[in-house]
């Protein structure tokens, strides 16, 4: 197993700790998103969209870090099951997953940045203030929603972390480097701490990384 990453991208470490949960054994190349790696012809002879994580198994090549965890998870269905539980359960589970992967990832990640600053002007205060709004919108949601559930559970969606975690906690993490007042999230921070008592999770953390300056 190889996966492609670059240690500050949500959607690798999103990888990382799926990898890590299932206890696979796998190895890391770098590619600097900061430079343009991704746009490299080696880059691209693996993935048309110049993107990252790129993941390759067994002789197939896969791209996109929920598509990914679905892999895994089919594939390798004796390790650690990312999506379990009931039906319903397991709908919970993806829109959770899904509420910070379509609806705050794909307006704040880098190549969008990059665009507000060199294609609209916009300053480094206007950027921080775009990624703060759209961060806290959905957090805000999520909050409420861990809030009124009916029946609490030691993690997201269940008494074991899921792909629930496997995007909240990169996305925790890009709060802070953003300086979002994570104190408003205080259900949140409580499935946060629960994760940082859990190796798989620690291991995936950015500054863990071979590329990590």
């Amino acid at each position: 197993m190889v996966l492609y990453d670059y240690y500050r991208s949500s959607c690798a470490y999103r990888v990382r700790i799926a990898l890590n949960l299932k206890a696979l054994d796998y190895q890391q190349i770098p590619v600097n998103l900061v430079t343009a790696e991704q746009s490299s012809l080696a880059h691209q002879q693996l993935t048309t969209e110049q993107l990252v994580p790129v993941f390759r198994d067994d002789g197939i090549t896969l791209t996109q870090s929920l598509a990914i965890c679905e892999y895994l998870d089919e594939a390798y269905p004796h390790t650690y099951a990312l999506i379990t539980g009931s039906v319903y359960q397991r709908c919970a589970i993806r829109a959770f997953a899904l509420a910070i992967a379509c609806e705050i990832h794909p307006i704040n990640n880098l190549r969008v940045l990059k665009y507000l600053k060199s294609a609209l002007a916009i300053d480094e205060t206007g950027k921080n203030q775009w990624y703060q709004h759209w961060i806290n919108t959905t957090f805000v949601a999520l909050e409420s929603q861990l809030k009124q559930r009916s029946d609490p559970t030691l993690f997201c969606c269940s008494d074991q972390p899921s792909l629930a975690e496997v995007c909240l906690i990169p996305q925790i993490y890009n709060a802070r480097r953003f300086n979002v007042d994570m104190e408003h999230y205080p259900n949140l921070l409580t499935i946060e701490r629960r994760c940082q008592s859990i190796a798989a999770f620690n291991r995936a953390h950015p500054d863990q990384q071979p590329d990590a300056k």
